[in-house]
């Protein structure tokens, strides 16, 4: 039986009472209680919500060149953003396929920092070691940093209490220090709602944690766990890894295409995501918004009014924003949005429309 990684809150989250499960490896919160995913996710749509997300990755890429070299790799254009920026990319296999998607924080044209997906640091770390030429070092820290997401409208409430910077433009990075601890504070999240990302040394997370819980029950916001932020990033149409997007899933279908550098004259997997792009004929990734009673999930069949199956849900859940069932799916391409469907739920048809996610309005970027 393979034992669990645990993250430094990890006798936090026991204490609190939290519904653990295996996520990516890790054991992780997936709800606390007290009311649940349906009271958290409601909370950071709301107010704000805190969120343990430090089983994300974390890799470093230094040396002369480094820029250049992530940039060859990567599917994204660095160069399209400069130092203190962040940017979300794909690392691809050579089918186009997506074997990660990641953000990379830009530091200098020497160094770029990257958080991949729990499962998939390591792979991530031995594809750019193996490339990396001479002179650039790649460097797993994964258990170096860990990752608290603070989400919500009354986020920069809740920074701000513990001196924090806020404010800083959507998908860029601050260093700073809290009580003499360095920590990176990132304007980026998983949920649609304003936020940020809190990266303080894998030690230091504890102590960060319980200043920013107290910052955020004082908004009258709660401690959330990975089953609210599923639903969130469902609701606005953002893709899982494994699920949305995968190896057998590229840009071009997981709706992630404007995430490619197109021009770029390299990068891995790029020749085959390309003739896809240009064949204009695979499944492309589209909201499913159900119309009658169900919830759908993964695996689940998308057919037309015919009967004739043409797509298959990749990820589904409640929405409890809108009380009722949400998915994404696989769907052929020349199906249009606002086509009428059915999704076979355990043998039973449920009414839905194919619509353009979000499901929700969106203030992610708001001021």
């Amino acid at each position: 039986m393979t034992t669990l990684r645990t993250s430094p809150l990890h006798d936090t989250h026991l204490a609190l009472g939290a519904k653990m499960a295996d996520f990516g490896g890790w054991s992780m919160p997936i709800e606390y209680p007290g009311g649940g995913v349906v009271a958290e996710h409601t909370a950071v749509r709301e107010r704000v919500g805190i969120f343990d997300v430090s089983h994300l990755g974390k890799a470093r890429v230094s040396g002369p060149g480094a820029v250049d070299f992530v940039n060859s790799c990567f599917t994204n254009d660095l160069r399209r953003i400069g130092p203190g920026q962040a940017q979300y990319t794909m690392c691809l296999n050579d089918q186009g396929g997506v074997v990660d998607d990641l953000i990379q924080y830009l530091v200098s044209d020497e160094e770029v920092f990257l958080i991949p997906n729990a499962a998939n640091n390591a792979t991530v770390v031995d594809l750019l070691r193996a490339a990396a030429p001479e002179g650039i070092t790649v460097t797993d820290e994964h258990e170096s940093y860990g990752v608290i997401a603070v989400q919500g409208s009354r986020s920069d409430e809740v920074l701000g209490a513990l001196g924090l910077p806020t404010g800083h433009d959507y998908m860029t990075f601050v260093e700073a220090t809290w009580e003499g601890e360095p920590v990176i504070v990132c304007r980026t999240g998983y949920t649609g709602e304003r936020g940020y990302e809190v990266l303080p040394s894998w030690s230091a997370t504890p102590a960060v944690w319980e200043a920013l819980a107290a910052a955020v029950a004082a908004e009258g916001g709660l401690p959330c766990g990975l089953g609210a932020r599923d639903t969130l990033r469902t609701e606005m149409g953002y893709p899982l890894h494994g699920n949305d997007i995968g190896p057998d899933i590229t840009p071009v279908m997981g709706g992630a295409a404007w995430a490619v550098g197109w021009d770029k004259d390299t990068f891995w997997g790029k020749d085959a995501v390309a003739a896809q792009r240009a064949a204009k004929d695979s499944r492309l990734l589209r909201g499913l918004l159900v119309t009658g009673r169900g919830i759908p999930r993964a695996g689940c069949e998308v057919k037309d009014s015919d009967g004739a199956v043409i797509g298959a849900v990749t990820s589904g859940t409640f929405s409890p924003t809108l009380k009722q069932g949400i998915a994404l799916g696989q769907v052929d391409r020349g199906v249009p949005f606002e086509t009428d469907v059915v999704i076979d739920v355990r043998g039973r048809e449920v009414p839905a429309r194919i619509v353009k996610p979000p499901f929700v309005d969106v203030s992610v970027r708001a001021d």
